[in-house]
């Protein structure tokens, strides 16, 4: 099974750089005196990063040029909220422009209360060129709180190296006191200078190496890394010295006739190897969650190498783009191995496993983005999305479907039957479709540890493995950081498979220990309980380390962190 997942990881990884190497539409090329687009996308409060709104929401002014050329929107831009529209500027490559009014604000009551309202808030807005992001704050006000002003001067200062943009500049002035029944007039202006920046080094000023290759940020990979081999070396000598004992007792009680046996003390793992191959409870429903956690750990996989190959923070909704694709072609991974597990468990109804494992993350994502949309639709933000959005969303898991379906019956054929019988001359083979198991199921016995203990105590080192780089991502997805050091990430993948590896042996070793048979379960849950550790960080983080308020911001926060918490445990 292994091979086969695997060989669908990298050919989805090369299909998708495939793709991604034909789908640029864009050279960034320009000839002298061409047009060059100024794109206003969003503005909304500074501490809420996703209650975003269209620029022109507020009642800003446009320049008087309306043709603008084509313009293509991704879907994984229309899923972030990016409203791109034209701002009527007429900016040409290489072409100065000195200050220049554009248009006119008239301000009455009802428009100076939205820019007061904005710039109470601490309103700022983005802009756009050539794919460049540019910030800018609406106002500020005086230190008493009582008089309020709105930036009116643009002044872009833009870089170019050769016929390519390299570097944007933006420099807010034309500060003006916001007085009603008056007129207030926006301009802008325009420098071009050369730049020794490269093409492919101009995202560089939007990063952060102070901030994601500090050395606490280092510290806690390497200490990540010494968790791992002491969890390797504890697991490796605890495993090895308990089980010499174990076949220790158990070959001096071979050794015993039955009277000696039956008075003595029968413990351990050994006693419940008659029912340890029994099915789980719910086969179902575990075995479609363990194909959708392979198929997450594949999409995980996938979209970090990709990363770490293409710089994906330079092209907007890239990275949520690429993960949808991903998905959709790793379904296979979640039919055969969800599918493959179910048979072996005895499953027959296949097809109801098969809808189920399919579409477990899909509705789960889909219910969540559902809910805060409605939400988002109430607040006219930008990341309301309309109803043909929200069909393509569930479209590309479902076209995945397609092919689950295939490796679902593919894993579940050879199963139509419990025994399989090949003829060797007159000598008949059975081949047994399941291991075999006693007839009766052993009882319970009183145990130390019980499941629930075992299963919130599982989570604690992997949470501890990666809690640290938790806070670096959730503050490149909540704050203004862009994360680019996916090697990180995927060490810290690695680090946390190996952890939660040997978590969940020596859980199950303690279950099978105390003679309880049903280890499935408590296994799966054991690194599943990481998930709580990491939504109960989300709320530290929340109140803490962000100051986002309101209802749009708290359920957009609280809703998506509690799917990625979800994915991530299943993951484990």
């Amino acid at each position: 099974m292994a091979p086969a997942g695997f060989l669908w990881c990298v050919a989805a990884a090369v299909a998708l750089l495939a793709l991604r190497g034909r789908a640029d539409e864009h050279e960034h090329t320009y000839q002298d005196k061409e047009e060059v687009v100024l794109w206003m996308n969003t503005v909304g409060p500074y501490h809420n990063r996703q209650e975003t709104y269209k620029y022109f929401s507020l009642p800003f002014c446009g320049g008087s040029k309306k043709s603008i050329s084509h313009y293509h929107e991704t879907l994984g831009e229309a899923l972030q909220g990016v409203e791109l529209e034209f701002s009527g500027l007429d900016i040409k490559f290489k072409d100065d422009v000195m200050q220049t009014t554009y248009c006119e604000i008239d301000l009455d009551k009802q428009t100076r209360d939205a820019f007061v309202y904005a710039i109470k808030n601490h309103y700022w807005y983005q802009m756009y060129i050539d794919d460049l992001p540019i910030w800018g704050i609406v106002g500020e006000a005086d230190e008493n709180g009582e008089d309020y002003y709105l930036w009116t001067y643009k002044k872009l200062e833009i870089g170019y190296n050769g016929n390519r943009i390299v570097d944007v500049n933006l420099t807010s002035e034309g500060k003006v006191k916001l007085v009603p029944n008056t007129k207030i007039q926006m301009s802008y202006s325009v420098k071009w200078k050369r730049s020794d920046v490269k093409f492919e080094d101009r995202f560089d000023k939007y990063l952060d190496p102070s901030f994601f290759q500090h050395r606490i940020h280092w510290f806690s990979i390497f200490n990540s890394f010494m968790m791992v081999i002491f969890l390797v070396g504890l697991v490796s000598m605890i495993l090895m010295r308990t089980l010499r004992k174990d076949y220790a007792r158990y070959s001096k009680e071979e050794e015993m006739d039955d009277m000696d046996r039956d008075l003595g003390d029968e413990y351990g793992w050994k006693q419940v190897h008659g029912d340890v191959f029994r099915p789980s409870s719910h086969p179902l429903i575990f075995s479609s969650l363990i194909g959708s956690g392979c198929q997450i750990f594949a999409v995980s996989f996938i979209v970090i190498i990709v990363a770490m190959l293409e710089d994906l923070y330079t092209e907007r909704g890239s990275m949520l783009s690429t993960a949808i694709f991903v998905y959709a072609a790793t379904s296979p991974v979640n039919g055969y191995f969800g599918g493959s597990l179910y048979a072996r468990q005895g499953g027959r109804r296949w097809i109801k496993q098969m809808f189920i494992g399919a579409f477990l993350i899909p509705a789960m994502v889909c219910g969540t983005a559902f809910f805060i949309n409605f939400i988002a639709i109430y607040y006219h933000a930008s990341r309301a999305l309309p109803f043909g959005t929200m069909v393509s969303t569930l479209v590309i898991p479902t076209s995945g479907s397609m092919l689950h379906l295939f490796f679902r019956y593919s894993s579940f054929e050879p199963c139509w039957h419990n025994t399989w019988t090949k003829s060797f001359g007159s000598a008949q083979l059975s081949l047994s479709s399941q291991c075999c198991s006693s007839s009766n199921p052993r009882e319970k016995m009183v145990q130390f540890m019980e499941p629930a203990v075992i299963v919130c105590l599982g989570g604690i080192l992997p949470f501890g493995s990666i809690f640290i780089e938790m806070y670096f991502i959730f503050t490149s997805f909540w704050a203004y950081k862009i994360y680019y050091v996916y090697g990180f990430m995927m060490l810290v993948l690695v680090i946390l498979c190996i952890v939660t590896v040997c978590v969940t042996i020596v859980c199950t070793y303690f279950l099978l220990n105390a003679e309880d048979y049903r280890w499935q379960w408590t296994s799966f849950l054991s690194a599943a309980s990481t998930a709580i550790y990491v939504y109960m960080y989300s709320f530290y983080y929340y109140f803490f380390k962000t100051k986002m308020y309101g209802l749009f911001q708290t359920s957009f926060y609280f809703g998506y962190m509690a799917v990625f918490s979800t994915a991530l445990g299943i993951m484990c």
